[in-house]
């Protein structure tokens, strides 16, 4: 069996390895390392959860050790689609380059310009961040790319999903094009497979698992639901009770919106809980993470800002309260559970308008999905919401006093009646209402009087040019009366 003795690694970085508590390398790693070492272009695809962030960042240990860097000009980059994902891998060359003097810089948003830019000042060897932060360093004339040995773009088909496909094509046009490239993917679709054509030379293929897999120590069960949200919510807090062996899980929602609306709801009904999105600053995010690695919050509701590499190695539960859009999606979800061989459980609320998701995702993975407690043909009649039962009487029957309030519902009601009368004279067509105004105009013209259709028109244009005066009134509005002004404070005062 290969360790990483036999890689060619630096005695320095086996003995970081080694302190880390390390012996094998995963298979992504060991197919990984020696061609990166040979400063081969490497594409390397992987699932979630094998190690891929070791097997770029242990060779550039190894090669950086000899030279260093200049004043505002990297030696290497390594592009990350998120903050924490560029966090993550900053902690790994802590952790793994602690025998190097290196200098690390992160450039992610969220964090001051001035603070990064003391770094660049500094000479950085590694410099890791998202496309767009960098971009503006670049632009501000803070950096020079002049440098760069070694490029790593990583999670690329995350890369394709957020739009920065345009940014990298720029970013590589910035490097010399001598430099080394490490291209990492968890999927291969065509679109990234294009890509890789573009930007490696030559490369060594490492592929370790079929793409899109999803790892066999993970169980996968759909659950039938209802699509209101509230019922959606009832399924996940039954689901969440039904647990016996949940340590914590990661709870994942298709928009920031239901992230908010979703950890409010589990709050109320007293579960620890935190929520993780794109919207929230970047010192509370790496709070909320911090917290939920300690173990201080057992459910975290994230958006798939959490999905991608985030290195939580105990996840015993995901929750996917929405099937996600994109099939590839999913595996990075569940990836987040049964890591380094650990058993996990993924559930994944499915209703009727999700099928095609759920159909796609099956064809993904290339196997079925078990239904908990049977699919969608199955499920029971709807709950009713907290609103419906209080339009409700004790006898389950609509309450009648809510009747009793719309026009034309309540016997012996003259004013309802009336309102019925006039509510039908709106539905009367348009050509014999016009009709009957032509009819009457002519009969007012005759007898040299305007008469009242010809009034009611004056009267809707009266009311339409004093509706555009007040949507274009800029005046002073009246403080304490509204429009109604008494008439004594319009009259002039003595001089």
């Amino acid at each position: 069996m290969t360790n990483f003795a036999d890689l060619g690694l630096s005695q320095k970085v086996l003995s970081a390895v080694t302190d880390a508590g390390y012996a094998t390398p995963t298979p992504i790693q060991a197919g990984a390392i020696p061609p990166a070492l040979q400063r081969r272009d490497i594409l390397g695809i992987a699932q979630t959860g094998t190690g891929k962030t070791a097997s770029f960042v242990l060779p550039m240990l190894t090669l950086l050790e000899k030279g260093r860097a200049r004043a505002r000009m990297p030696r290497t980059l390594i592009l990350e689609p998120t903050r924490e994902l560029a966090a993550q891998v900053a902690e790994n060359f802590d952790k793994y380059g602690k025998n190097h003097k290196l200098n690390i810089a992160l450039l992610i948003g969220g964090v001051s310009f001035d603070e990064q830019d003391r770094k660049l000042e500094r000479g950085a060897d590694v410099l890791i961040c998202t496309p767009g932060r960098l971009l503006d360093h670049f632009e501000r004339g803070k950096l020079l790319m002049t440098g760069v040995e070694i490029l790593v773009i990583d999670e690329a088909d995350r890369m394709l999903d957020m739009g920065f496909i345009p940014d990298i094509e720029r970013i590589a046009k910035l490097i010399p094009f001598t430099r080394q490239t490490l291209f990492f993917s968890a999927t291969m679709p065509p679109e990234i497979q294009k890509l890789a054509d573009r930007f490696l030379q030559n490369p060594e293929r490492i592929e370790v698992a079929r793409p899109a897999s999803t790892a066999a120590t993970v169980t996968q069960r759909f659950v039938a639901a209802h699509a209101k949200d509230y019922e959606k919510r009832a399924v996940l807090r039954d689901l969440i009770r039904a647990q016996e062996e949940l340590k914590n899980a990661i709870i994942f929602c298709n928009r920031k919106k239901d992230v908010a609306e979703l950890f409010r709801s589990l709050d109320r009904h007293g579960f620890s809980v935190g929520a993780l999105h794109g919207d929230m600053d970047q010192r509370s995010r790496m709070t909320m993470l911090a917290n939920f690695k300690d173990g201080n919050i057992k459910l975290l509701v994230a958006s798939d800002v959490a999905a991608r590499g985030l290195d939580i190695p105990d996840v015993s539960h995901v929750f996917n309260f929405d099937v996600p859009i994109h099939a590839e999606d999913y595996v990075h979800r569940i990836g987040r559970t049964g890591r380094a061989g650990r058993s996990g459980a993924s559930f994944t609320i499915v209703t009727k308008r999700d099928t095609k998701f759920s159909d796609a995702i099956e064809k993904l993975i290339g196997q079925k999905v078990e239904w908990l407690k049977g699919d969608l043909s199955e499920l029971p009649e709807p709950m009713e919401s907290h609103e419906g039962r209080r339009d409700r009487g004790r006898d389950g029957r609509k309450d009648r006093r809510k009747d009793a309030e719309r026009p034309g519902r309540a016997r012996g009601d003259h004013k309802s009646e009336t309102a019925r009368i006039d509510a039908a004279a709106e539905l009367e067509p348009v050509a014999e209402r016009t009709d009957a105004v032509k009819t009457e105009r002519n009969a007012d013209s005759k007898q040299g009087r305007p008469g009242r259709a010809q009034n009611a028109a004056n009267d809707d244009n009266r009311d339409r040019r004093n509706r555009n005066r007040r949507d274009y009134d800029d005046g002073p509005t009246p403080v304490g009366f509204g429009d109604e002004i008494p008439a004594f404070m319009l009259i002039a005062g003595k001089a």
